[in-house]
C-alpha cells in the first residue's frame, strides 16, 4: 500500500477515489515515563520514552488507516494527515486521515 501526504502520486495515475479513512491510536503514559520526562524536561535533552510513544502511535494510526483503505478496495492512500494531541490524564492520541485511492499500474 502506497501512503503520502501529498495529494497525488508522481507516475501514478488515480483511477478512484474511495473515501476519507482514518485510523487512531490513544496511548497512556505512566508515571514513571513522565517522572523520567520530567527530569529530562528540566535538565535538557530529548525525552526518549515520549518519543518512542509518539512513534508507536504514530504507526498503529497509520497501519489502523490502510486497513480501512483495504477493506475499501484501495491500493494507496493519499493527503495523509497525521494530528498528535495530548488528552487529560497523562494520555497521548495520534489520529492518521487520508483519502483511500485506487491507482492503476501502467
Amino acid at each position: 500500500m502506497l501512503v503520502s501526504t501529498t495529494p497525488t502520486l508522481q507516475g501514478k495515475v488515480i483511477d478512484r477515489y474511495l473515501g476519507i479513512v482514518t485510523g487512531e491510536a490513544i496511548m497512556g503514559a505512566n508515571v514513571v515515563r513522565d517522572f523520567l520526562a520530567g527530569i529530562t524536561d528540566v535538565i535538557g535533552g530529548r525525552s526518549s520514552a515520549y518519543e518512542d510513544k509518539l512513534s508507536e502511535g504514530r504507526e498503529i494510526a497509520i497501519r489502523e488507516m490502510e486497513d480501512q483503505a483495504r477493506r475499501l478496495g484501495a491500493n494507496a492512500v493519499v493527503g495523509v494527515d497525521l494530528d498528535f494531541e495530548t488528552l487529560r490524564d497523562g494520555m497521548m492520541m495520534c489520529v492518521a486521515t487520508g483519502t483511500a485511492v485506487f491507482i492503476k499500474e501502467q
